[in-house]
């Protein structure tokens, strides 16, 4: 007699235990158990089509490729992927014009007289943003699990979070995509102080730490605390209250305009007007008094005090440690050993701050060599989510983004929607509770079960694509199944149908790792 169906939550009970505890080593196989771990702790995940081209490479020659991978910022997708991102309209449009478009559809909303007609365009307004912000997201998971640069899409995800900002504050939602895209993942593998003025200048960061409000008479330290807090030294590196209102000094005419005109300015200060699409500085709104940041003078002359005081951050030591730090936390696991750090750290400083060699120097330290190994790092939502549809249709692209950023949504991850500047978690004890697997097993079983409506385009009058997720594979027959435990195979021997193995599979603990 079959197993009835209703004895699977049964047998998900018992992995939830399971998927708390550290996963059994793994056997000999055709691709090793530590290039298996080290090509899945480096990407969205292990796929078919990636590990033939991990083993065809080499493990070094494939490291270096995803460390220098080509300048080009739309590398290889296929071609059905190209075609969904070619047709967002903000792929095309400048910042500035998508900002000024809508802040003059803001305008007329706001001067109709009719209450109803009034609230009927202003909802249409928020729609419309709310599209914006859902079609970057969607870029984003299209790349995350197709670009073949898997590595500058992890580190682009990493970064982001670290100079996290909130999609539904003010008109972010409009903005967000080009933050993602033209500030954090063109640096997301070179130098640190590149990535930070990236983001420094864009609209995005200005609006959301409040530097647009930032002027002489005027002081608004959020974003001055935030740069020395989060995004570079951290709490109790040595910096005091003193050097965060001088950071706040230096950074006060650093906003945003919108406007196609510029502003007012008088005669012997217009040659110190910047203006770069939406980044603005503004001389009539900078305090030019000379200041002096963490012991060294300042002295007041503009817009170059701010690049002074970023070479000072970046250089700064607790930089290194700080930002070495995280990214082993990312990697490595909860608790990185200090030295790795430190090793980490000193490269960041000899590099001035080249972030592939700080990943060179993590991926080859024996700290990272030892961490490859079944159980030692826990996916977040946004790994689990993107590995679990990596794994199931490999090459084969889905058709619509919606019910990822649903499953994400549902775990607490969404993408863009972390309401504080310091990002989502990267430990385990934030994701790995039993609300948050439950959660976890429902989206495996939507996952496991069909197409879930990953391949039913957005819009009317659209047909659902067949598509089932295929995760008994080849992968999984010479590689894959040796890394499970006997708890993880009995379980999976109870299967009673392929969508009941997929949904145990994607539920093991072995796959939550």
């Amino acid at each position: 007699m079959t197993t009835p169906r209703r004895a699977l939550p049964l047998r998900l009970g018992l992995l939830v235990t399971v998927a708390l505890t550290v996963a059994l080593p793994a056997r000999a196989a055709d691709l090793s158990a530590r290039d298996l771990a080290l090509l899945d702790r480096l990407t969205f995940g292990v796929t078919p089509s990636s590990a033939a081209q991990f083993q065809s490479m080499g493990s070094e020659q494939w490291l270096d490729q995803q460390l220098h991978p080509p300048a080009n910022l739309q590398p290889a997708l296929p071609d059905a992927v190209k075609a969904q991102i070619e047709a967002m309209p903000d792929v095309h449009t400048l910042p500035f014009d998508i900002v000024l478009a809508f802040d003059q559809q803001g305008r007329t909303a706001n001067q109709m007289t009719d209450p109803d007609q009034k609230k009927a365009a202003q909802q249409a307004l928020q729609q419309a943003m709310s599209d914006r912000a859902r079609q970057a997201a969607a870029r984003t998971i299209l790349r995350g699990l197709y670009a073949p640069d898997q590595l500058r899409e992890r580190m682009t995800w990493f970064w982001f979070n670290h100079f996290n900002v909130h999609q539904y504050k003010a008109n972010l939602r409009v903005m967000v995509g080009d933050y993602v895209d033209n500030a954090i993942r063109p640096h997301a593998l070179g130098r640190f102080r590149d990535l930070l003025s990236a983001t420094l200048h864009h609209p995005a960061m200005l609006r959301y730490l409040d530097n647009a409000d930032n002027a002489v008479g005027h002081i608004n330290e959020n974003y001055a605390r935030e740069i020395m807090e989060l995004h570079t030294m951290g709490v109790g590196s040595g910096y005091s209250q003193a050097d965060v209102e001088q950071l706040a000094h230096i950074l006060t005419g650093v906003g945003i305009d919108p406007k196609q005109e510029d502003p007012n300015i008088k005669p012997e200060l217009r040659s110190q007007l910047v203006r770069q699409g939406l980044f603005e500085f503004n001389p009539m709104r900078h305090d030019y008094g000379d200041k002096t940041l963490l012991g060294h003078a300042i002295k007041g002359r503009g817009l170059a005090e701010v690049d002074e005081a970023l070479d000072i951050l970046c250089h700064h030591p607790a930089t290194a440690t700080r930002v070495s730090q995280k990214i082993a936390t990312y990697f490595v696991g909860d608790a990185p050993p200090p030295a790795l750090v430190q090793r980490m750290a000193q490269t960041f400083q000899k590099t001035d701050g080249d972030i592939a060699a700080v990943l060179a120097t993590m991926v080859h330290a024996p700290e990272f060599i030892a961490s490859l190994q079944p159980g030692a790092k826990f996916k977040d939502p946004v790994l689990y989510v993107m590995s679990a549809v990596r794994l199931a249709y490999d090459r084969k692209p889905i058709l619509n983004t919606g019910p990822v950023q649903n499953w994400l949504n549902r775990l607490s991850e969404g993408l863009f929607n972390h309401q504080t500047p310091d990002g989502y978690p990267l430990t385990a004890a934030a994701w790995n509770g039993p609300g948050q697997m439950m959660l976890r097993f429902e989206v495996a079983r939507q996952i496991g079960s069909g197409s879930a409506g990953l391949f039913k385009p957005e819009g009317p009058n659209t047909t659902d694509q067949p598509g089932f997720p295929l995760l008994q594979n080849a992968l999984y027959f010479t590689t894959l199944r040796h890394t499970l435990s006997a708890t993880t195979m009995a379980a999976l021997d109870q299967a009673v149908s392929p969508q009941d193995w997929n949904t145990l599979f994607l539920s093991s603990p072995e796959f939550m790792r």
